[in-house]
Parts: C-alpha cells; sequence; structure tokens
C-alpha cells in the first residue's frame, strides 16, 4: 500500500512534516473524486496515487466512476474536443442526454462527504442533481484557451454553483467566470510502476517480449491516439528524420474507456502509416503494462510530443524524469514544464521541420543528451511529483472545509 513514507530521501524532511501538518486539521473530513474512468489516462493515473495518499495521511477519501452509456460517452468526447476548440454541432438531443446520464448517476450514488471533487466536464453537471450541502470542486485538466461558445455556456451554469475551479495553466483561467478560480499542476508518482527505476535487464526484456527490435534507434510517442495529439503529423515528422538518420518509431497507445474516438484513430492512423508498418519502420505497441511503458521511455532515444492541444501531457512528466529527451509542442501544460534548450525542446506544432531538425541533431549527438537529462530530472523533482500535489490539494480543502 502507497505510503507518504516511501517518499523519504525522493523528496525533503521538509516537504513531508509539511505535508503531515496541512493534514491535521483534516484529519477523518470525507472527501470523494468523481471522474469517468478508472484506467486510461493522466487522470485516473493521479487519483490512484492521490487517493491512497489522502487516506494514509488521515483523510477519509473516496474514488466514484461516471457510468455512462456509449452515446453518453461519444458526446461527451465531443464535448472535450469542443471545449479545447473543436467545432461541434451543440443539439438539444446531445444535451438532454448528457443531463439524463447524469440525473440518473445521481438518483444512485450518494455525495454526502464533507468535500465532492468532480474531475472533468463528463460529471460536472452532477451538482445540478443534489441539494449541495458541502463545498464542491471542479478540477479542469483539458485546455480552455478558444472553448466553443455556445457549449461553454452551457457548461458555465453548471459551474456557477461551484466553490471553486482549478486549471493546470494560467492560460485557461475564464474571466467571465465569477468562481473562485486556482492553479495546480498534475503530478506523477515516482514509485508507480511506470515511472520507477528499473534495470538495464529488465529493460531489454520488456522491450523484446512487445517485439520492439532493438537494431535502431527508436523515438517514441506516448498518448492516447487522439487528434489533438496529431500522430499522423509524427508520421510526417518521422519521415524527414528517416531521410537523415536510420530509425524506427513507436506509437504507445491506449484506450480509455470513456473514449470511443480511440479505435477510428487508430484505424486512421495504421492506414497512413501502411507500407512503413510492413517495412517494421512503424510499430503500434499496447501500453497496458506500466511496465513496459516505463521501459519504452527509458529505451528510446528520444520521446515526442507533437500536441496541437493539451491539458498539461503528464507523458511530458514521466519522460523528463527518466531523462529521456523530449521534443513537444508549446502548447497548453507542456511549456510549464520544459524550458526550450535547457531541459527539453519546444516548437509550434506545425512545425515538422523543426521537430524534424531536433531530433535529428538528438540521435547524431547522444553525449549532449546528459545535462539535459539531468536538469529534466530536476525539474520534476522540484514542481511535478505526487507529494506537491498532495500538499496542495491539502491546502485548498483546509481552505474550503476548515
Amino acid at each position: 500500500m502507497l505510503s507518504l513514507e516511501d517518499f523519504r530521501h525522493l523528496v525533503s524532511d521538509e516537504i513531508l512534516a509539511n505535508i503531515y501538518a496541512r493534514a491535521r486539521k483534516l484529519y477523518g473530513k470525507h472527501i470523494v473524486h468523481l471522474n469517468a474512468t478508472y484506467q486510461g489516462g493522466g487522470v485516473a493515473e493521479i487519483l490512484y496515487s492521490l487517493v491512497l495518499l489522502m487516506n494514509d495521511v488521515g483523510l477519509n477519501a473516496g474514488w466514484r466512476i461516471l457510468h455512462g452509456s456509449q452515446e453518453f460517452f461519444e458526446i461527451t468526447k465531443g464535448f472535450h474536443n469542443a471545449l479545447q476548440g473543436a467545432p461541434m454541432t451543440f443539439s438539444e438531443k446531445k444535451k438532454q442526454t448528457y443531463l439524463q446520464v447524469n440525473e440518473n448517476f445521481a438518483k444512485f450514488t450518494h455525495l454526502d462527504h464533507d468535500c465532492v471533487i468532480i474531475h472533468d466536464p463528463q460529471p460536472l453537471s452532477l451538482i445540478k442533481y443534489y441539494r449541495k450541502s458541502q463545498p464542491w470542486i471542479w478540477r479542469c485538466h483539458i485546455d480552455l484557451t478558444e472553448p466553443h461558445t455556445q457549449l461553454w455556456d452551457f457548461m458555465k451554469g453548471f459551474l456557477l454553483k461551484y466553490d471553486q475551479v482549478v486549471f493546470s495553466s494560467e492560460k485557461y483561467v475564464k474571466k467571465d467566470l465569477p468562481v473562485d478560480q486556482r492553479l495546480m499542476f498534475p503530478a506523477i508518482n515516482p514509485l508507480s510502476r511506470k515511472n520507477r527505476d528499473i534495470s538495464e535487464k529488465a529493460i531489454l526484456e520488456q522491450i523484446t517480449a512487445a517485439a520492439i527490435p532493438t537494431d535502431k534507434p527508436i523515438i517514441t510517442q506516448v498518448s492516447r491516439l487522439d487528434p489533438w495529439k496529431d500522430p499522423e503529423g509524427v508520421i510526417d515528422v518521422f519521415n524527414m528524420v528517416k531521410a537523415k538518420v536510420d530509425c524506427r518509431l513507436v506509437f504507445c497507445y491506449n484506450v480509455a474507456s470513456d473514449d470511443p474516438e480511440g479505435m477510428r484513430m487508430y484505424n486512421k492512423v495504421k492506414r497512413k502509416a501502411g507500407k512503413l508498418i510492413k517495412k517494421g519502420d512503424i510499430l503500434f505497441v499496447v501500453g497496458n503494462s506500466e511496465t513496459l511503458v516505463n521501459a519504452i521511455q527509458r529505451y528510446s532515444k528520444v520521446i515526442i510530443q507533437k500536441s496541437i492541444k493539451e491539458g498539461f501531457c503528464l507523458t511530458v512528466t514521466e519522460a523528463l524524469w527518466k531523462k529521456t529527451p523530449v521534443v513537444a509542442s508549446n502548447v497548453g501544460g507542456i511549456p510549464i514544464q520544459i524550458e526550450d534548450g535547457e531541459n527539453g525542446f519546444l516548437l509550434e506544432p506545425q512545425d515538422n521541420k523543426g521537430f524534424a531538425d531536433r531530433i535529428i541533431h538528438l540521435l547524431k549527438n547522444p553525449k549532449e543528451n546528459e545535462n539535459l537529462g539531468n536538469k529534466a530530472k530536476e525539474t520534476v523533482r522540484e514542481k511535478f511529483l505526487i507529494t506537491r500535489l498532495l500538499s496542495d490539494y491539502l491546502y485548498m480543502l483546509n481552505s474550503l472545509i476548515n
């Protein structure tokens, strides 16, 4: 069972003492987190560690999953995309389906806790169906810089009832939302199977078991197969890189239960990859094992993250922690993590040539990567570990409950 004591010597004793101090006034308080999936994606990974640690330091913390139909998740994936700026038709039918699922869930899920924390848009409207008697927090993990106007107005009607809204970047703060808005960075658990240190032997065993050849350097994108991650653009960059350096591209992907778009995008990307898959130049590897993802991130010569929009992007955080060079888009929460040229490289998402040039340079000059990697790991240690996130949540809960 994960315990705060496990982080001794990974972070300072001062940080741990501060967390225990913040938890004292919250002993026995009932906190519940609610989101749309228990696996796949950064939110579920964060909650798995965060809820365990909240309980370890004295809170009674729970985690609930919203139950929805395939139609509901098709609609909410459209909402997710539209809130990040994609076009959509916001029909009355979609609105009523969204509301009905949340209303039904409210009837068989009692939220009589001291604080309710709702994650992302899917369960946002739950607040409509409860007699509110405690603080409610909406934790938004997506990019809200340019939301669909009509959808945002609809969502904002529910947010007016919330006590706080929490974003991953100052860029997402909404001037037209008269509710207390806070900034909180997502984080990784360095002790999880995905992030803990593993031996070179274990890495090679995982790589071999996944049928990834070791005769060429590999570059990897670890992410859902999602239009916002621009996997088709990654293929275009790879073609430019391969013309200069013989290498292989790996898509290490997963499909979350609340993302019905995933398999459609998978088929679309495979069609584009076409002959490159047959030649063995592009591989698709299901990241259904945390140890496998850990090994791939460590074995890769470069991690690419060519996102068009990005709430924060914990796969970047994970690679930085492992000292693997990262070339990523200058969007969303990524520039919060990467200082260009210091601990990684940032480029505009459509700058395919720039992405290719940086990757080629890293592949041809591996000795330059050590300083880059050391700075990258320290950035994560200082700002983006789960202990920092736990401390931030405890501070926020103290301000709302006590």
